[in-house]
Parts: C-alpha cells; sequence; structure tokens
C-alpha cells in the first residue's frame, strides 16, 4: 500500500505495471519445496489502468520462467531467443485469447543440505486443469530430507520448523497422525498421478491404476519432450551435477518452533 501511495503521489500510479506474486508455496508439510499445488500454487495480479483491462480472472497457467520475457516486452524489447519462457503480456491486455495455456512444467532439485552426501532430491512435473504428474527421479531418497539431521535445519529438513511440523513428526506413530506423516516425510514412488476431478487436495495416486495408464503415458511423453526442448539434463539420464555444487551459508540447526 506504501509504494501504490508513493506511485499516486508521483503521479504514475495509472501508467505503471504493478504486478504481485510469490517465490514459493506455504512452509507447512508437503508444501514448500513439493511440486504438488500447496508448494507451485502462487499468486498472481496485475494492474496497469492504461494498459491492462480491470476485473478479469484467467484460469491459463504461467510459470516463473514466463516473467522475464514478459517485462522485456512490456519495456519495448524483445525476449531473448534463449529462454524457455513465453511473455504474457498479451494475456494481460487481451490481445492473446484465454485458453491457449492449458499446462504447465515443474521441477525442483537441492534446497537445504538436508540429504548425506550433499544429495537432491530431483523432481519434474506436469500439471493440466485435469491432472498432476509428477516423476520422482531418485524415490530411493527422502522427499523432505534424511530422517536425521545432516548439516542444516533438522529433521526433514527440508520441511521448515512449525509447529505443524512438530506434530507430524512427535506423533508419527499416532493412528490418526502417521498418515500425514507419510504424506509429507516418506518415500515416493517414482510416478504419482492425481485426478484433480475427484482429488484437488491431491492425496490419492492413481498412478498404478489401469484405468488411468493411458493418461499416465502421455503426461510422461509431454513432461520428456518439454525436458529435451529445454535442454534440461536430467532428460538424458541420471545427470547429478546438481550434486556436485558446493553449498554456501551457515550449516547451522534452525530454531525449532517450541
Amino acid at each position: 500500500a506504501e509504494l501504490l501511495k508513493l506511485l499516486e503521489v508521483s503521479g504514475k500510479l495509472d501508467n505503471t505495471l504493478v504486478m504481485m506474486t510469490s517465490d514459493n508455496g506455504m512452509p507447512f508439510p508437503r508444501a514448500k519445496t513439493n511440486l504438488y499445488d500447496s508448494g507451485t500454487h502462487m499468486p498472481l495480479a496485475a494492474r496497469w489502468p492504461a494498459k491492462v483491462p480491470k476485473g478479469r480472472t484467467i484460469d491459463d497457467f504461467i510459470s516463473f520462467t514466463d516473467y522475464a520475457p514478459t517485462f522485456l516486452e512490456v519495456a519495448g524489447l524483445k525476449p531473448l531467443p534463449e529462454m524457455t519462457g513465453k511473455s504474457f503480456w498479451g494475456l494481460l491486455t487481451g490481445k492473446e485469447k484465454p485458453g491457449s495455456r492449458d499446462k504447465v512444467f515443474l521441477e525442483r532439485e537441492r534446497h537445504a543440505n538436508v540429504r548425506k552426501g550433499d544429495l537432491s532430491y530431483p523432481v519434474r512435473a506436469m500439471r493440466t486443469a485435469k491432472f498432476l504428474y509428477v516423476w520422482n527421479l531418485r524415490p530411493d531418497l527422502w522427499p523432505a530430507g534424511d530422517p536425521e539431521m545432516y548439516k542444516a535445519v533438522g529433521a526433514f529438513g527440508d520441511i521448515d520448523n512449525s509447529p505443524s511440523k512438530d506434530v507430524v513428526l512427535e506423533q508419527r506413530d499416532d493412528a490418526y497422525i502417521s498418515r500425514f506423516f507419510k504424506l509429507a516425510a516418506a518415500k515416493r514412488p517414482a510416478e504419482e498421478l492425481y485426478d484433480l476431478a475427484k482429488d484437488a487436495a491431491q492425496l490419492t495416486n492413481v498412478a498404478n491404476r489401469s484405468e488411468y495408464a493411458a493418461t499416465k503415458k502421455k503426461y510422461y511423453a509431454l513432461l520428456l519432450q518439454w525436458m529435451k526442448a529445454t535442454g534440461d539434463p536430467r532428460a538424458k539420464g541420471d545427470d547429478d551435477r546438481w550434486d556436485r555444487y558446493p553449498y554456501f551459508g551457515s550449516a547451522e540447526k534452525m530454531p525449532t518452533s517450541k
């Protein structure tokens, strides 16, 4: 609000593109650092009265890789050819018809230094209006970090410390809580598929059900095609280059929520 007030006082508010978003999902178990909606669905609001029609809600998928080419186009420049994102300036102004951005690709590698050997947890995913397909390339590893503290944060260190994490870890043997612990921290199969019409929260993996075999095959093929087109080293095999990059910063244990 203070920034908008400064623009208003300077007389530039109605001729300035203002965009609001975030950087990751909620810092709770099975949210941040995961490729489910709870970890990747960011807010996006844009305001520029001189250029952008107001009062619209658009359901097309936008990726963070789309921001840089958008800002370049707004500035009157051409996006660089090596950029894999696509400007959505036309979508904001109304020149691009909604509906063409019917999928988004997602990925993660290393986050905190929480696995022995400084290992990553590589995941790739594709999200459409109907399904979320997740490919866990190293299902032998712990998705939320090792059960014992390695170098940073604590046990299952890819989950930020919080009261919800405390409950999930401390009561993991409780008959009711154990399901939530498994969803957040247990090892996962190589492939996950979620039918969003039946499972909007993405809690029931249907990848091994025969009625979804064709869908799983299709989504895997599209995901691999995108990985190859964008030069993803993981498309050519188990390329572990991320595991060899040094970590920087403090390795001290983060304080617990208590």
